[in-house]
């Protein structure tokens, strides 16, 4: 197998690139005399560029501290056990978890009229259906994506590609991997069921043998996968140092690898896939929540700013405006055919109490298996 002629030096140096400098907002100069204090967030890796890290910082004298979380069901037992003296402001919640996070009071609902650029958001994102539970807004949508087959297309064709079968054919035995939790929605729907589980509300007996049967299904390929992941950073690496030829990914490390040159390429395949939008949401009992607002509506300030986290994070920019200030190869790689869009549904919450309460003890069954 033919090593990727690229390195990981040039591959940084190209993510290094969301640190261009952007335009401080004249709001955040005038509040800068006023600032003080630390802001302390949880998210993942490349959502607060680094540049408007040290912009922030400089011109508001709020110290960001930002801890890595790789995994929703993580984040949420980290807060879960701070409760109710967190340490985090600011966590990054998808929008289809927010249930789950609201019904355990683990999340303060959105004061929008405190961040005066909250109209910078596409309010196909802020005014959705899904971000106003209880009459409340729950987050600051910031970036949107999906769950895609990713792979190498110097091993892998397109027309492989476009079928989840491919991820688990002997062809590509110990070269693939996925995220356990994730993929247990896309095998629902994969042998025809509802991943979301909504329509198994008022029949718990048959939810829980349809996700029997996906984690069965998940126990009986596990030869085959090379490596179960967390993070984005994990299977970007693995496609750099060609440990893989094909995995389950967000679209956003894929699109990130793809515009430093790397030859990869991701489908929505035909038996479909999951959207999801992350947000920022500020916790229950926060401590610094002044200076959380401060980063929220500093953060809204600009598309430049919803387009450097783009740049960094290959997610879709929920800000007004932000294709503007994407390069056209950056535009074509958080972009799909409209034939693989109609592939495509988005997670929803209504059922996420009785379905993680099934998935997330499948998902330890099969790595245990």
């Amino acid at each position: 197998m033919t090593k990727l002629i690229l390195n990981r030096r040039r591959f940084i140096g190209t993510t290094a690139m969301a640190g261009v400098a952007l335009a401080s907002p004249a709001y955040l100069r005038r509040a800068s005399a006023q600032g003080s204090g630390e802001v302390n967030i949880w998210t993942y890796n490349d959502f607060v560029p680094q540049s408007f890290k040290e912009q922030f910082e400089a011109d508001t004298g709020i110290k960001v501290n930002i801890r890595l979380v790789d995994d929703q069901g993580k984040q949420y037992n980290l807060l879960a056990a701070e409760q109710p003296n967190p340490t985090v402001d600011i966590m990054t919640v998808a929008g289809h978890r927010f249930l789950q996070f609201i019904d355990n009071k683990l999340l303060a609902p959105l004061d929008t009229d405190r961040l005066s650029n909250w109209g910078n958001i596409n309010p196909s994102f802020s005014e959705s259906d899904w971000s106003t539970i209880n009459g409340e807004k729950w987050g600051a949508p910031i970036l949107s994506g999906m769950e895609v087959l990713s792979y190498n297309t110097d091993l892998v064709s397109q027309e492989e590609a476009m079928t989840w079968d491919t991820l688990f054919s002997d062809k590509y035995a110990g070269q693939t991997a996925y995220i356990i939790q994730d993929m247990m929605s896309i095998i629902m729907l994969k042998m025809g069921y509802d991943g979301n589980m909504v329509a198994y509300l008022d029949d718990p007996e048959k939810a829980a043998a349809i996700v029997n049967e996906a984690k069965q299904y998940l126990i009986d390929k596990k030869p085959l996968v090379r490596k179960y992941y967390d993070s984005g950073a994990e299977v970007q690496q693995m496609f750099v140092n060609q440990d893989i030829a094909l995995g389950h990914s967000w679209n956003g490390p894929a699109a990130a690898l793809i515009n430093d040159g790397f030859p990869l390429a991701m489908t929505i395949p035909n038996e479909g896939s999951y959207g999801f939008v992350y947000t920022y949401n500020v916790a229950n009992n926060a401590p610094n929540v002044d200076n959380a607002y401060t980063f929220l509506n500093a953060i809204l300030a600009s598309p430049e700013i919803g387009a450097a986290m783009t740049k960094a994070s290959g997610f879709i920019s929920t800000y007004k405006d932000a294709t503007n200030y994407l390069t056209d190869l950056e535009k074509a790689s958080t972009s799909f055919p409209e034939e693989q869009l109609a592939n495509l549904q988005f997670f929803r919450a209504e059922a996420n109490e009785m379905k993680y309460g099934l998935v997330d003890p499948a998902v330890e069954a099969v790595k245990a298996a």
